[in-house]
């Protein structure tokens, strides 16, 4: 059984044939799990004089690069395994080629870009309530009689604040006092 270790990422050397394939996105994609759960599954490395050959790994070794790390936990792999691991990653790439291969890739990129839309509607809703607010708050502070004159859950008190004279007696006292300020009736 092989046991994880830590290896010095400067003493890595990625073929570079396998560093033609790195898309930036992925590593991003793959930084940011690292920051938050941390790294879940160890690189393959084999020995070569005094470094290591990546075997499997690269956007972990890429991710953990870009965060700054020195280190990264890997399992140390012998070359028989190494030859293994590159002829099933061969498999793979053929197989990833197929048209169900690419049917699901297509479904997985229009579910991210539906989340994506749904988490950019909701952030465009919460800056929009707030400059409602703000708005309605301005609106409030220069001039408070007409919002209030305007708003139909005002009480009667809030009604009659700001209004010009004492509170009218008769209806055709209230009348002319909203003609005077300019009320509807």
């Amino acid at each position: 059984m092989l046991k994880p270790e830590s290896f010095p990422i400067d003493k890595i050397y990625v073929p570079v044939k396998r560093r033609k394939a790195l898309k930036s996105e992925l590593v991003q994609e793959i930084a940011e799990s690292i920051l938050e759960i941390g790294q879940q599954a160890p690189i393959l490395v084999r020995p070569d004089e005094d470094r290591f050959v990546l075997v499997e790994g690269l956007y972990r070794l890429e991710a953990c690069k870009a965060l700054g790390e020195k280190t990264i936990i890997g399992l140390l792999v012998s070359a028989e395994v190494a030859h293994q691991k590159t002829f099933l990653r061969h498999q793979k790439t053929l197989l990833r080629h197929s048209p169900e291969a690419e049917a699901e890739r297509q479904k997985m990129v229009q579910l991210r870009k539906l989340r994506l839309e749904k988490e950019a509607a909701e952030k465009s809703a919460v800056a929009s309530r707030a400059v409602m607010e703000t708005e309605s708050a301005v609106l409030l502070r220069e001039r408070p009689d007409k919002y209030i004159r305007n708003n139909l859950k005002a009480t009667p008190r809030q009604l009659n604040r700001g209004t010009s004279g004492s509170t009218p007696r008769t209806l055709s006292e209230w009348l002319t006092q909203q003609k005077h300020d300019g009320g509807r009736y």
